[in-house]
């Protein structure tokens, strides 16, 4: 499952869709609030969007909740749960990568969203306790057919007509928390692995 993503997405990129949106921004929030990194690993520090009232604001938080004794908490299975009184949120990403292979290195892929400027990803978040930044985890569901040549699992991708529906759950959770049809996502093998079975996308 997804334990590396990338943000890659302008500001001002952000800024245009929020106004498609008719979404309401922080007046202090700035670009500073959406850095960009090629790699965004478990531990690391990324940017969410989550509703505070009628805003929609982009904060810091950690990639994986607090699991003490058997590690962070990435990933958090979809089906058959109820997140109506939970911290919901968007993990804004310009591609996701998945591996595969037994040795390292493994054949990273980089799976992007055709058509849209940039994805989002489904996911909680959490306060932190005491001193500790608030966290946050990614939804799980199962394979559409983009991602099941790689992974029997994935994260749920959402465009960006799709995200006030998880923000604000203006439709079944059910309807939101799915895979996409089949060519909503392009995936190029980014990284060559030991085994060459595992190099699948090369281009």
């Amino acid at each position: 499952m997804c334990n590396d993503y990338e943000q890659h997405i302008a500001y001002a990129q952000y800024c245009e869709l929020m106004q498609q949106l008719e979404w309401q921004m922080p007046a202090q929030q700035s670009e500073l609030d959406l850095p960009q990194a090629d790699d965004i690993r478990i531990g690391d520090t990324g940017p969410v969007m989550r509703a505070t009232g009628d805003t929609i604001a982009l904060t810091p938080m950690k990639f994986g909740f607090p699991n003490p004794g058997k590690g962070p908490i990435f990933n958090f299975i979809s089906e058959g749960r109820d997140f109506a009184n939970s911290g919901r949120c968007i993990i804004p990403a310009s591609a996701f990568f998945e591996f595969t292979g037994k040795k390292s290195p493994k054949a990273k892929h980089r799976f992007t969203l055709k058509d849209e400027p940039f994805m989002g990803i489904a996911g909680l978040w959490r306060p932190g306790e005491g001193n500790q930044p608030g966290s946050f985890t990614m939804l799980t569901t199962s394979p559409g057919p983009d991602v099941a040549p790689i992974h029997n699992r994935q994260i749920v991708i959402l465009r960006p007509g799709q995200f006030r529906d998880w923000l604000h759950l203006t439709k079944p959770q059910g309807d939101i928390l799915r895979h996409l049809p089949a060519g909503s996502l392009t995936v190029k093998t980014v990284r060559p692995g030991v085994d060459k079975d595992d190099n699948l996308f090369i281009a």
